[in-house]
């Protein structure tokens, strides 16, 4: 160490000790506390001081400062104070009792013997000021330290000791008063001699940390290096500070080059050093830098904590790196480094968020084997998991379990159970809650009280969000932004215009600020009932408040003029959006969609539906439900069923308004030759839903039946097996009966999620020989589009079951006739196509239309209609 290190250590400064006095004072003081904690009478305490001669005011100090109980000093002192033909206990002693009632913070003590001095114009000494703010500052309550760090100042014209000034920039710190501390730094900083006396390093860092947290890191870097050398020594923590401001911001680069200043320098990076780099590359999910790190810190023989692989653990995860996070598990045990419950809370964590609950309790079973002790972090995501499935019996057993442990459930623990229960729309299980939390002594706070008025507004219970909100008026919680907002929109659902205005003058008019969120839920409410110049007005408002609009603002005004049909305006405010780079969300584009859709305008709707893809936007149900019903109503049912198809590609699941969408526009749409020759003209742009539907019109189906029947195929063929079921049981509540084509779809979907052992147990078979035999047809046509013309599974069981004995031969001639029927019914929707020649290449395709020629051979002398062999040609 070099000597001008050495020469800012200075040596602690020892007080004068009790052991230091006459034998006779020091043998009086222990005799007296003696006295004192044997609960002798106040007699003996008198008598012995009688003995020595000596008055009780001139030890007075020296007893309370060896005491080491502020009850028993609280006692000696009042006693002490009321002794006849004795002095007043001066300043001193005052100053002695104030020092131990700050070392067990009893404060309301503290401030009555604060009050007594003032009373008798005494001044407590620079120490015990000093032992005050320490004590203020330690427990939070940093504005009565402030005064009295300036009432030292005055009284003493110096300052309280560098530690109880520490604490006091510590408390301002945590509590976000940054420009007060770095005032008083600057204060402390006028006085400094370069002794340290005033300022030393970790005043510094504390300073540097405050700015670094709100966002000022060059200027933390800048008062470091104005510092340095001036009782600042080269201290590897202020890098640390600077580095993880950096980290924190986002910044990795800079933080980067810090730490090669750092080694410039020749300070050693240490593990906080490496942990605070590790966690700012693990947010930005870049995974190799963070190998690097762990690999420089193995050379330089840094032993990797816990905390350091928990985090990094956690961001492999939040990046859906599963087998990543397991290796980094597996690295960790290699370095001898033991997951600590943490660590399994984080596994947890990530279990409940994905739905597998199971795995998340066998997990706490595991951390438990381990002798680790689960704590309600632990237990809290798994009681969000149950409530998201609606079990509630296992998500208040979490609960129960929390408080077993000893931990008394508090707001977060309670919050999250609310908060479940409200996201899976049981809000009076909710209420049930809030009040057994109430009778047990936890409170609800502002947060609580906005997901209950949520649940509650959305449920259009809004009376009941009112007797709320008196409740949490009378419990003194003042409502916050979101509160407001919550309530705002309370009274839009429920048609309260009128009262959501007053609601939003009373807040401006009491001077509080609804925020974004509020200012958005008042424009929405504008925009929904179609007064867009008073949602324009608002927004004015919001700006003028110096509150930047955000995409949720924009497409909410873009959406009340598209309901309004005013699309220029509309696309004015879509511009205003990109100028100032908000990046429009689904909500913004669809709203456009639905406006071009009304307007028959498909162009643009199209245009403005390619352009989601440049902004890398995943289109909902209702954006893709929005193009289906507007390409059907333009009269281009190969685009809607195109759509819809693209829908399914994407694994974006239909809701009731794209099946009724889809089957009122199919059953409006007649198979002509022209519908055809439009789904034909595109090879790649075919769609299943229409080719499947013309078949079956064709065949003689009714249009509406043949409209479920070919979204059910579709459905089938994406793999959406459930949805199809649903749809399918739709059908049968409107008396449509499940045919051989509805039969087949299942079927195919069924085998395509290997289930094809087990069909059976899910869907019946009771259909006859001729029915099987249509399914056969239509279960082959469906192998083209799936296997390319190979031969599925469902095509096996269809056609063994064919020659299965348990079916009953039909006649020959019930086939004939069903044949016959259906070329009847066929050549009578063709009467008015002209004549056509077979297609050639169709006719010469014998395997592809061999199945037509028979059929019409065995049911009658006809040849078959051209239309029927491009159809089934086309299908190949």
């Amino acid at each position: 160490m070099s000597k001008a290190i050495l020469s800012r250590i200075k040596p602690r400064h020892r007080p004068k000790t009790s052991s230091s006095l006459p034998p006779r004072i020091n043998n009086l003081v222990s005799d007296v506390i003696r006295i004192l904690k044997s609960h002798q009478s106040h007699e003996s305490l008198q008598s012995r001081l009688a003995q020595s001669d000596v008055v009780v005011s001139d030890i007075a100090h020296f007893v309370i400062d060896r005491i080491h109980d502020p009850e028993l000093a609280l006692k000696f002192f009042d006693w002490a104070s009321t002794r006849p033909f004795s002095c007043s206990l001066d300043g001193v002693a005052h100053s002695s009792l104030l020092k131990l009632l700050s070392r067990f913070r009893v404060f309301s003590e503290i401030e009555l013997v604060l009050e007594s001095m003032k009373v008798q114009h005494l001044i407590p000494t620079r120490g015990a000021f000093s032992a005050l703010i320490l004590a203020y500052g330690e427990s939070g309550s940093v504005d009565r330290a402030l005064q009295l760090f300036h009432a030292v100042r005055e009284v003493h014209n110096c300052f309280p000791s560098v530690v109880a000034s520490n604490s006091l920039l510590n408390g301002l710190v945590k509590s976000g008063k940054v420009d007060v501390a770095l005032q008083l730094y600057d204060e402390m900083l006028q006085t400094d001699d370069g002794t340290g006396a005033a300022v030393d390093n970790y005043s510094t860092s504390i300073v540097v940390k405050g700015l670094c947290n709100s966002g000022k890191i060059e200027d933390g870097w800048r008062l470091i290096k104005d510092r340095w050398g001036k009782s600042c020594v080269p201290y590897v923590v202020f890098y640390n500070i600077i580095i993880n401001g950096y980290c924190k911001k986002g910044d990795l680069q800079c933080a980067t080059r810090a730490l090669k200043e750092l080694k410039m320098k020749g300070v050693l990076p240490t593990v906080e050093t490496y942990g605070a780099l590790i966690n700012g590359f693990c947010k930005a999910g870049e995974f190799e830098a963070v190998d690097q790190f762990l690999t420089e810190m193995a050379a330089r023989g840094l032993n990797m904590n816990v905390k350091v692989f928990n985090n990094i653990i956690d961001a492999e995860y939040k990046h859906g790196l599963v087998a990543k996070a397991a290796e980094t598990m597996r690295r960790m045990a290699a370095m001898g480094c033991e997951p600590d419950i943490t660590t399994y809370n984080v596994m947890i964590n990530f279990s409940c968020r994905t739905g597998r609950t199971k795995e998340a309790d066998e997990l706490i079973e595991k951390a438990k084997e381990r002798g680790l002790l689960p704590n309600k972090f632990s237990y809290t995501p798994l009681m969000h998991a149950y409530c998201k499935q609606g079990d509630y019996v296992k998500a208040s057993s979490m609960l129960f379990r929390v408080a077993e442990l000893g931990e008394k459930p508090d707001l977060v623990s309670y919050g999250a159970f609310i908060h479940g229960v409200v996201v899976a729309g049981e809000i009076d299980v909710a209420l049930m809650v809030k009040e057994k939390m109430m009778e047990k002594g936890v409170f609800p706070d502002a947060q609580i009280y906005n997901v209950l008025m949520s649940g509650l507004c959305k449920k259009g219970r809004f009376s009941a969000t009112k007797l709320l909100l008196s409740e949490m008026l009378d419990r003194n919680v003042q409502p916050d932004a979101y509160v407001y907002a919550t309530l705002i929109d309370g009274f839009i659902r429920s048609g309260e215009l009128d009262e959501a205005i007053k609601l939003f003058e009373v807040i401006i008019g009491k001077g509080m600020d609804p925020g974004v969120v509020g200012y958005n839920a008042m424009i929405k409410g504008f925009c929904k009932f179609g007064k867009m110049t008073d949602a324009l007005s608002c927004l004015n408002k919001m700006k003028n408040v110096h509150h930047t609009p955000d995409e949720y603002t924009y497409s909410t005004v873009i959406d009340g003029y598209v309901k309004q049909h005013d699309m220029s305006s509309a696309l004015k405010m879509f511009g205003q959006m990109m100028k100032h780079k908000f990046k429009p969300n689904v909500i913004t584009y669809t709203s456009l969609i639905n406006g071009f859709c009304k307007k028959a305008d498909m162009i643009r709707a199209e245009k403005v539906f390619g352009g989601m893809k440049s902004f890398n936007l995943e289109p909902n149900v209702v954006t893709y439900t929005t193009l289906v019903g507007g390409f059907f109503k333009a009269g281009r049912p190969e685009k809607a069923t195109s759509i819809f198809e693209l829908m399914l590609m994407n694994g974006c699941l239909p809701n009731d308004a794209t099946f009724h969408y889809l089957i009122n526009g199919l059953t409006n749409t007649a198979p002509t030759p022209v519908l055809i020759e439009k789904n034909d003209s595109k090879e790649n742009e075919r769609s299943l839903v229409l080719d499947f539907f013309t078949m079956m019109i064709l065949d003689g189906r009714e249009p509406a039946i043949a409209a479920y029947n070919s979204i059910i195929v579709c459905l089938c063929k994406h793999g959406m097996v459930d949805a199809a079921q649903l749809l399918q049981t739709k059908m049968l509540n409107k008396g449509f009966l499940v045919d051989s084509v509805c039969f087949t779809a299942l079927l195919h979907g069924l085998c395509q999620k290997g289930k094809s052992k087990e069909w059976r147990n899910i869907i019946s078979c009771d259909l006859s020989k001729i029915e099987l035999q249509t399914a056969v047809k239509y279960s082959l046509t469906l192998d083209k589009y799936l296997y390319q013309g190979r031969l599925s599974e469902a095509s096996v069981i269809l056609q063994t079951s064919i020659e299965d004995s348990k079916f009953s031969e039909q006649p020959d001639k019930d086939l004939k006739m069903l044949n016959l029927n259906a070329l009847k019914l066929a050549c009578t929707k063709m009467l008015n196509i002209n004549a056509l020649k077979p297609d050639t290449a169709a006719c010469n395709n014998k395997e592809i239309i061999k199945w037509t020629f028979d059929k019409y051979k065995n049911a009658a002398h006809v040849q078959p209609h051209p239309m029927e062999c491009k159809l089934n040609y086309r299908m190949s």
